[in-house]
């Protein structure tokens, strides 16, 4: 559409400030010939552009003249408040920039837009959570990641031991509201849980941040490393054809299907971190699957089976109550 090409060549200008015709044609990927008609239409329709002769010349957009075109189709701004939308409900930053945002927009893609930006409400608690909630220190890392300034990090690991270190911080990531901090530390790259760190503090030193493809491609080898951990024992179970989606849920990427098996059972393979997690897993599910193999699981199992018949056979009587009279707790 021409209307799009004109808003595009504008834009050019206003990055620019001076282009000549051929500059824009190639930037546009247009001939020759449709740029300075384009030129020359943003000249007609009263935009501040004028033609300078001579060496060093072209088509200037005098005294950086600015307009509120945002070059956005409507498809366009309706995906962008589709995305950002939901931001603003928990951000006044991002309330504002929606609202500036709007503005810029052509009148007629407003209605769309508003509508768009509340059509989707985001809640990141699971069912039978309790609420989830940012940690404090998130803002202060992000502000050091855009100002690639080094951050002094006070850091308690799994086991509880703390520990300062210096790191360049590359990004920040929310893995299913679990936030990390991707960095780069003297040992080389390394990933922390956000809720672990105790204490932040961003130094005047700077850094050169990777590019936006190295981040991505760091990121999906933390994951895949991190996938692997969880995954070093696998067992195969049979489960009814119609439980196996509600078994894949439970184990999500760690769940493989094979062959069925010859009485109509979906044969699956599931892995977890230990023999024990696989066991923890699968204890829940009684009779309705059957383990075929390894025998580490199948032992795991048959030990939580014993502990679970020892403390709630019917034999032993009423369980004790919590104040010693056997009553069951209500």
């Amino acid at each position: 559409m021409r209307a799009d090409r004109l808003v595009a060549a504008l834009l050019v200008l206003q990055q620019r400030g001076r282009v000549t015709a051929a500059e824009l044609a190639q930037e546009l990927e247009v001939s020759l010939a449709t740029a300075r008609r384009d030129l020359t239409a943003l000249a007609g329709a009263g935009i501040p552009v004028y033609p300078q002769p001579g060496r060093g010349g072209g088509w200037a957009l005098v005294g950086g003249a600015r307009t509120d075109l945002s070059g956005l189709t409507a498809d366009e701004a309706r995906a962008l408040f589709l995305l950002i939308g939901p931001a603003a409900a928990v951000s006044e930053e991002a309330k504002s920039a929606l609202r500036k945002l709007l503005q810029a927009l052509p009148r007629t893609f407003r209605p769309e837009a508003q509508a768009a930006a509340g059509a989707t409400l985001i809640d990141p608690t699971r069912w039978g959570e309790v609420d989830r909630h940012r940690p404090a220190v998130v803002d202060g890392l992000r502000s050091a990641v855009i100002a690639a300034r080094r951050v002094d990090l006070s850091y308690r690991d799994a086991r509880g031991e703390t520990s300062r270190r210096r790191v360049d911080p590359w990004v920040v990531v929310d893995k299913d509201d679990t936030w990390y901090l991707v960095a780069h530390t003297e040992r080389g790259r390394r990933t922390f849980r956000i809720d672990r760190i105790v204490a932040a503090t961003v130094t005047e030193e700077t850094f050169t941040r990777p590019d936006a493809a190295t981040l991505e491609a760091a990121w999906a080898e933390i994951v895949e490393e991190v996938e692997a951990r969880r995954s070093q024992s696998w067992a195969t179970v049979l489960v009814p054809e119609h439980l196996a989606g509600v078994l894949a849920h439970q184990f999500g990427r760690h769940l493989v299907r094979e062959q069925p098996h010859a009485d109509g059972r979906a044969r699956v393979r599931v892995g977890a971190p230990t023999a024990l997690d696989l066991a923890r897993h699968l204890a829940g599910w009684g009779s309705l699957v059957e383990v075929v193999g390894p025998d580490t699981v199948r032992d795991q199992l048959g030990r939580i089976g014993r502990e679970l018949a020892g403390a709630y056979s019917p034999r032993h009587g009423p369980h004790p109550g919590a104040d010693g009279t056997g009553a069951t707790p209500r």
